[in-house]
């Protein structure tokens, strides 16, 4: 059914397609407070961070319309020698699978298929296990923001089952992907192991970001910004900051103004106003979370651990750690655990060497009034996002185009200028205009 729809989707162009994707963002905007009452209800979210994921599913929307529209009208001329004329054109691949995370379930759900609808692809939606009501309910306001329901399924259930039948599915002609970087590498040889054409793996695999802050930084300004950066959302963002270098000259006092501040946060239900922190999402990732601080209480040091976490329910008490050493994760900690290391002045280096090494590229953050311990910072460590000054969370549709570099994923970026680009196929059409003979612009006649 997907696969009969699409080319009529396709032939409809791009403004067609954002007008359809115009009046899903509107949709979103009228139900604003049901969808954040559902994102607190089912994936954990706090209304503040509700309402900001709202904003970016509508984000996308309108943005990914505007790119349509621009991008997917008539083929654009290319320069070309005199006698023939040369036209390029991007139109849909065919059937698109997304396959989304559960720690943005709407906006990430919203923004994979806003993008694949965009570029004239017809969508088969796998959303995470723990959260397919708000996926249901996005897949709803598009079919009634005029989508013809053909064109987006929405397939819940287990990622082993669902989620593999459909990458290792000959009718899919690409992939758009969020989650774990094991996830993305079975996913990677599934396609590679598929007789037929080479589709697009579009994957964002989340990563070991890090900060780093010098001498010169303000305390109180880096205080807030790693408290939102690592434990917002209950650091369950991939772009959440997992590694904080702070300089020997001055890290106890700011290691003793980050604990004072942790213990002010307020853990419990995020359907309550005053909540600063959620629960994470299951009893799995909380056993994870408990298995890593075993590992933190050997050998490293717990600075500080929120005193006061709910009982029952996903509640962990956020805490930060001192480790001894740069490339300490090997991995990411997906949840509210900042792990701290002071560098001295010549080790910096080293250590941000020793930490690219490990493969990850998504989110860097610096904090320090000298141009060119950032422009260093950012020399030596790979990032598709760098945020200087500023919490190293919360990138924003159109101005802040989100995506990693290495294990952490392929691009395009979401929310910027080419983000349509791998979900679209391109065609160049020549036509040798002598044969019918000459141009007929030169002759006013075009």
């Amino acid at each position: 059914r997907a696969r009969a729809a699409q080319p009529g989707w396709d032939r409809a162009g791009g403004a067609a397609r954002g007008q359809v994707l115009r009046r899903m963002g509107d949709a979103l905007a009228a139900r604003m407070d049901p969808l954040v009452a559902l994102l607190a209800r089912e994936g954990g979210k706090t209304f503040n961070d509700g309402v900001a994921e709202v904003r970016e599913a509508i984000d996308f929307c309108r943005y990914y319309a505007c790119l349509a529209e621009r991008e997917f009208a008539e083929p654009q001329p290319l320069r070309g020698p005199v006698g023939e004329t040369n036209r390029w054109q991007l139109g849909g691949r065919g059937v698109f699978a997304c396959i989304s995370p559960w720690n943005f379930p709407l906006a990430i759900f919203t923004g994979q298929i806003a993008a694949a609808l965009a570029a004239g692809n017809a969508v088969l939606a796998k959303p995470a296990e723990q959260t397919p009501l708000i996926a249901a309910e996005a897949v709803r306001l598009f079919h009634g923001a005029g989508l013809e329901p053909d064109l987006l399924a929405l397939l819940p259930g287990d990622g082993a089952k669902v989620g593999a039948a459909l990458v290792s599915h000959p009718g899919i002609d690409g992939i758009a992907f969020t989650g774990g970087t094991d996830t993305a590498w079975a996913i990677n040889r599934a396609l590679a192991a598929r007789p037929g054409p080479i589709v697009p793996f579009i994957a964002e695999t989340g990563g070991l970001n890090a900060m780093f802050v010098d001498t010169t930084a303000l305390r109180e300004q880096v205080v807030d910004d790693v408290l939102v950066s690592a434990f917002g959302s209950a650091g369950q963002r991939c772009s959440a900051l997992r590694m904080l270098f702070l300089p020997r000259e001055n890290a106890d006092a700011t290691l003793a103004a980050l604990a004072g501040a942790l213990a002010e946060l307020t853990v419990g239900d995020p359907a309550l106003p005053e909540t600063d922190v959620g629960p994470v999402i299951d009893a799995a990732a909380r056993a994870a979370l408990d298995a890593h601080v075993a590992r933190l209480e050997r050998d490293a040091r717990i600075v500080a651990r929120h005193p006061r976490t709910p009982p029952g329910g996903h509640f962990f008490a956020p805490l930060i750690a001192e480790v001894p050493r740069p490339d300490f994760l090997e991995r990411e900690v997906f949840g509210p655990i900042l792990h701290v290391c002071r560098y001295g002045p010549d080790d910096l280096p080293d250590f941000a060497r020793r930490l690219a090494a490990r493969g990850y590229g998504l989110t860097l953050g610096i904090h320090s009034r000298i141009d060119r311990f950032a422009q260093e910072v950012q020399a030596l460590v790979p990032a598709g996002n760098v945020y200087v000054n500023r919490s190293i969370i919360g990138a924003v549709v159109g101005v802040q185009p989100f995506g990693g570099l290495g294990l952490s994923g392929t691009g395009p970026k979401a929310g910027g200028p080419h983000s349509l680009h791998r979900f679209a196929a391109e065609r160049t059409i020549t036509v040798n205009i002598m044969a019918q003979g000459g141009d007929p612009a030169l002759l006013g006649l075009g």
